[in-house]
């Protein structure tokens, strides 16, 4: 059984605004963060505390998150996060002390882990061969997102302030949760995969334990989620404190930022549909083809990035053309790792296994906004970023070359188990089974 209309581009663009917006509201943080440092005269260390609680709540709430994706409609869930995200952001801006600024940017972190459920869906509308690239054009959402964060909190927070800014957001939120929950249908799990080709009806296939319990069998995933924990350290220490870095210890003005940054973000955002690209091309030709891709692109990005900060703070073209250069490696890695959880789990627990690699990779970030902060308060942000960034692509750079060792048989298992359930759909059909 297979979508025969343009429908599924439909929910594609649909997903589209809704990560890109949402990253919009949790990327703010990043650019707004020194007016937000000023109005509650908070340390580094501090401000590295709000982005730990909604990282660690985010944490907490993914197995929920993706039990329920695995049990009910994705469609509603996403929808229902969607208004979680409106209401907890309004929270977020009527906050007046710094304990209530803690409390309620935590919050924002129970919408934030509700990806699991759209990759999932998404995966149920489009082939394995192609997968890398549809994450990959979502994924350009983070980095657009973040561009888009950027203005808003440079230049329209000057004018509104950054309480506005988190109105706005919120309600969006509220808005998308609309259109979310009358656009999107809930697709048949499983019905992208190839085995599944010609095959009119599919039975119904919902989360169980022992499934979910497998899982945990398969020495590729196992390492997947191990390199998780490492993953999103640079990802999370450059949105939080990139910024301060530029304006404090290069001496950056906003509109420095904004020359360097815009044409960096945009590089990012590249890199996410040129990664996954990648990863299809090479996956079609070897099955370990999308974490070879990973594993090079993370240790480019390392390389990259130590140059990049060394760069004297008065080379201001050097730096952004080194910058430029780090940003498009640092993203090829993310649409490969959906992918590949994807090409070794059965259906009914893709949101189960997204949710365990995102709730390790939560746990990772969680500390890296508070350990930079600790870190560039004893010695420097460019220090804390070399540490963090560099150390943390070679340790996921080991994971990933190992794992590309061991998915073919993975993989090659998921495809037994779908032929096996598509022989079975197939005499059903026919009425051989009862």
């Amino acid at each position: 059984m297979e979508t025969k209309s343009n429908y599924r581009w439909v929910v594609v663009a649909i997903f589209f605004g809704f990560m890109l917006l949402h990253q919009t509201d949790r990327l703010l943080i990043g650019p707004m963060t020194d007016k937000i440092q000023t109005e509650f005269g908070i340390t580094n260390t501090q401000m590295g505390a709000i982005s730990f609680g909604a990282l660690f709540v985010g944490a907490i709430c993914y197995p929920i998150w993706g039990y329920l994706y695995d049990r009910y409609s994705r469609a509603k869930l996403l929808a229902m996060a969607s208004f979680i995200w409106g209401a907890t952001t309004w929270f977020n801006a009527l906050a007046r002390s710094y304990p209530m600024l803690f409390i309620s940017r935590s919050s924002t972190g129970i919408d934030d882990s509700s990806y699991p459920g759209l990759y999932s869906l998404i995966t149920d509308y489009f082939k394995p061969t192609t997968r890398g690239k549809i994450y990959g054009l979502l994924q350009l959402t983070q980095p657009l997102g973040y561009l888009i964060g950027m203005i808003l909190g440079l230049m329209l927070s000057g004018i509104i302030g950054w309480r506005a800014i988190f109105y706005i957001t919120g309600s969006l939120g509220v808005v998308v949760s609309i259109l979310i929950y009358f656009g999107v249908k809930e697709a048949p799990r499983g019905q992208s995969e190839p085995e599944m080709a010609g095959i009119d009806e599919i039975g119904i296939y919902r989360f169980d334990w022992q499934t979910a319990k497998d899982l945990f069998k398969k020495p590729s995933l196992r390492l997947l989620f191990i390199q998780g924990f490492f993953g999103v350290f640079p990802w999370n220490a450059i949105t939080i404190w990139f910024f301060v870095y530029l304006q404090r210890e290069r001496g950056y003005t906003d509109s420095n930022i904004m020359i360097t940054m815009a044409p960096a973000v945009l590089v990012l955002a590249f890199g996410y549909p040129f990664g996954g690209a990648l990863g299809d091309y090479f996956f079609k030709r070897n099955p370990s083809g999308r974490l070879i891709v990973s594993t090079i692109g993370v240790l480019v990005g390392a390389i990259l990035l130590w140059i990049t900060l060394s760069v004297p703070t008065d080379n201001h073209l050097l730096f952004m053309i080194m910058l430029l250069l780090t940003a498009l490696f640092i993203p090829i890695a993310a649409p490969n790792v959906i992918s590949s959880v994807n090409d070794i789990t059965l259906p009914e627990v893709r949101s189960t296994a997204q949710a365990v690699q995102s709730f390790i990779e939560s746990i990772g970030a969680a500390f890296a906004p508070l350990i930079v902060g600790a870190i560039s308060d004893q010695l420097s942000l460019k220090a804390a970023f070399l540490i963090i960034c560099i150390a943390t692509w070679i340790i996921c750079a080991i994971f990933f070359a190992l794992a590309a060792r061991m998915i073919p048989k993975d993989i090659e298992l998921l495809r037994s188990q779908m032929r096996q359930r598509a022989e079975f759909e197939r005499q059903k059909a026919l009425g051989i089974t009862r």
